[in-house]
């Protein structure tokens, strides 16, 4: 298609017109008569006295001019200065433009991101993370308010559609008297989820043993850090325990792409 002004010269190579050098240190740069404007001084290879100059140094560019460190005399030649075709800009591309097919098969995802991967759009139920731990050592309660065992997690969802599996095992949870429950509850952020406003009931006949296992599956709607704990109380303010045998118990988040 037709230009308006000088053509791009796309990766073709051009010597352009001599210039005979005199008491100044700016020339015209010309290519077959009409004037030639480098996109940039990196564009040009040039020579003087037998001597490739550096761009930026030696010389700069301005326009359809080139001006040396110095001036120069009659006694100087510019030997030759070589357009190495025009420097196209390329801009930002457009939202939605960069295709799987413009990405070279050899770039590698840390060229794409410093550090961590982003939340990649996996399929639907797939694990995106798991944070575990294990607690040991007894602890007891007569509080008929909810108390916060030692089983504490913090998890940063990748996308504010993922789901977060809580899984909470406890053993030994003990009852010493009879007719009182030992009640569990999740707290996400300093707020009770799940059936029974999260609380989970055991009810133990008294100086008995047993295990507790809670499952949630949750849906925090963020993707800022988030603290999920287990918690627990009386029924009645008779004393119950949780790994009174110092046993360990087991807690664990799993993050699902949704």
């Amino acid at each position: 298609m037709p230009f308006i002004g000088q053509e791009p010269i796309t990766g073709a190579y051009h010597v352009l017109d001599a210039i005979t050098t005199s008491a100044t240190a700016t020339y015209n740069l010309q290519l077959n008569g009409g004037a030639f404007s480098p996109a940039t001084a990196n564009q040009l290879l040039v020579s003087l006295n037998g001597v490739i100059q550096k761009p930026g140094s030696s010389f700069t560019i301005s326009g359809s001019q080139i001006t040396f460190s110095s001036a120069l005399t009659s006694l100087d030649s510019i030997d030759f200065i070589m357009a190495l075709g025009d420097v196209l800009n390329v801009g930002t591309p457009t939202d939605g433009s960069v295709t799987d097919a413009k990405i070279a098969s050899g770039i590698t995802a840390s060229k794409i991101t410093q550090g961590t991967l982003p939340h990649l759009q996996l399929p639907s139920g797939s694990v995106l993370q798991v944070l575990n731990m294990r607690t040991d050592g007894g602890r007891s309660t007569t509080s008929t308010s909810l108390v916060d065992s030692d089983m504490t997690l913090t998890i940063t969802p990748k996308a504010t559609n993922s789901k977060i599996l809580v899984w909470a095992n406890m053993y030994e949870v003990y009852t010493g008297s009879t007719n009182t429950s030992c009640m569990f509850a999740i707290n996400r952020g300093g707020s009770i989820i799940g059936d029974h406003q999260g609380a989970t009931l055991y009810y133990q006949p008294a100086n008995q043993y047993g295990n507790v296992q809670i499952q949630y599956y949750d849906e925090p709607s963020t993707t800022s850090a988030t603290t999920y704990k287990i918690q627990y109380k009386s029924n009645n303010g008779n004393s119950v325990s949780i790994n009174g045998d110092n046993t360990q118990n087991h807690f664990m988040l799993m993050e699902i792409a949704g």
